[in-house]
């Protein structure tokens, strides 16, 4: 614990802003993670379910109703996603804030000390590389989440379009 308060006071006050950040995001990714392996497959279970009791599943009406469905589930599928990608696109800019306020504390030092002082310097130039690092590597592990979780988007809603195909087709097979 002491480390972590040590990490977070020589990042300056920016780093506290990526922290808050990167626990919403932290939230965001737990609750997609849940949502794709409990309720997906419920949720498109229910909507086949629905589509399969549907006495008429041919012509105008019963394809917008099939494409209801469908975007229904996208959107729950891709539910929070915007907000990932915000929260991804704002870290480096809270870590790029770290850096001018950090450097800024730095040529404060110069001009009072009217010299190059490493030792004077040191905090300023921690507060200037902490939050940069800091806001890349949280943009960076969002990104892998964000990037997973579009592929099981885009995988589980083509397996629920080619099932209410499917059903379709067998009706008019039949």
């Amino acid at each position: 614990m002491n480390d972590l308060q040590s990490f977070l006071e020589a990042g300056g006050p920016v780093l506290f802003g990526i922290l808050v950040v990167s626990v919403v995001l932290c939230s965001l990714i737990a609750e997609r993670y849940w949502f794709f392996k409990r309720d997906a497959m419920r949720i498109c279970q229910q909507h086949a379910q629905r589509w399969k009791l549907r006495k008429n599943r041919h012509g105008w009406h019963a394809q917008k109703i099939r494409e209801a469905m469908i975007s229904d589930v996208a959107m729950r599928f891709e539910q929070h996603l915007p907000v990932i990608k915000l929260t991804i696109m704002l870290c480096p800019l809270l870590g790029l804030l770290g850096t001018v306020t950090g450097m800024i504390q730095v040529f404060d030092v110069m001009a009072i000390t009217g010299t190059g002082n490493a030792r004077a310097m040191a905090s300023g130039i921690s507060q200037a590389t902490i939050p940069t690092m800091a806001g890349m590597v949280v943009s960076l592990i969002g990104i892998y989440f964000k990037t997973r979780f579009d592929g099981m988007a885009k995988k589980q809603l083509e397996i629920f379009q080619d099932r209410l195909v499917k059903n379709v087709n067998r009706e008019g097979a039949l």
